[in-house]
C-alpha cells in the first residue's frame, strides 16, 4: 500500500467504500498526480445541524505552479492565499459573479497547486442536495463544480478547512477508481492552457459535468448555480 494510503484498509468489493480518511501525503505532490487518484475519493460535508452529504468524485482538474490557467500563476494574495497551502486545504473561490468552486490543494506548502473538484456522484443526504439545488434528478446535483458547491453548502466560510483533520469537510479512501477507467483531457473554462490534458474523469459515468472544453461560453458566464 502506498505511503499516502489510509493503513489497513481492506479490500474494496463492490459497493464497499472505506470511510478511513486520506492522509496528509497523498495531497503532498503535484496535482496532476493527485486528480487521478482523486476519482473514486468520497467528499464529505457535515452541515452545521450534523447532517452528512456525501459525494464520490468522478471529475477533477489539476492547476500547477507555472500553469496560466491558474489563480496561483502570479503568486499569493489575500483572494487565493489558501491555494498556496499547507497541502490537503480546501481552497473555496467565486467566480463568475455565481458560482463557488471547491479545489484541494496539493504540493508543499508556499507552491500554489491545486486539484478543482468537478463532479460528485451523490452517495449520501440526496433530499438536503435536492433542496439546495432545486433539482431532482441525481445527476444533476452534482455534476459540475458550481453545482456540487451548492448542493453540499460550501461557500467562502469554508475556505482554508482541513480536509485531512476537520470535522466540516474532509476525504475518504472511498475506492479509486481504476486507471483502464480514467480518462484525460483538455480542461474545461480556461483560455489559457487549453491543450493541456489536466482534467480527469471516470470514464463514461453519467455524473461527469457536460462542460465544454476551452473558455466559458456567455450563456455559462450568465447562468445562475442552478443551472450551470
Amino acid at each position: 500500500m502506498a505511503p499516502h494510503e489510509a493503513a489497513a484498509v481492506p479490500p474494496q468489493g463492490p459497493g464497499r467504500l472505506s470511510r478511513r480518511r486520506l492522509l496528509r501525503a497523498f495531497f503532498d505532490r503535484p496535482a496532476v498526480d493527485v486528480a487521478p487518484e482523486l476519482l473514486g475519493r468520497v467528499l464529505v460535508r457535515r452541515l452545521p445541524d450534523g447532517t452528512r452529504l456525501a459525494g464520490r468524485i468522478v471529475e477533477a482538474e489539476a492547476y500547477e505552479p507555472g500553469d496560466p490557467a491558474s489563480h496561483g500563476f502570479r503568486g499569493p494574495t489575500p483572494r487565493n492565499a489558501s491555494m498556496f497551502g499547507p497541502p490537503g486545504r480546501l481552497y473555496v473561490y467565486f467566480t463568475y459573479g455565481h458560482h463557488w468552486m471547491l479545489n484541494v490543494v496539493t504540493r508543499p506548502e508556499g507552491e500554489g497547486s491545486a486539484v478543482l473538484l468537478r463532479a460528485l456522484e451523490p452517495l449520501e443526504g440526496l433530499p438536503v442536495m435536492a433542496a439546495s439545488r432545486g433539482r431532482i434528478d441525481a445527476r444533476d446535483l452534482c455534476s459540475g463544480p458550481g453545482k456540487l458547491a451548492q448542493a453540499l453548502g460550501v461557500d467562502r466560510a469554508q475556505d482554508g478547512e482541513d480536509l485531512v483533520r476537520g470535522q466540516v469537510v474532509w476525504l475518504e479512501v472511498g475506492a479509486q477508481t481504476p486507471r483502464d477507467r480514467v480518462a484525460a483531457g483538455g480542461r474545461v473554462g480556461v483560455s489559457v492552457g487549453v491543450d493541456v490534458p489536466w482534467r480527469f474523469v471516470v470514464t463514461g459515468d453519467p455524473f461527469v459535468s457536460k462542460g465544454r472544453v476551452g473558455p466559458p461560453s456567455a450563456t455559462a458566464r450568465r447562468s445562475p448555480p442552478s443551472t450551470r
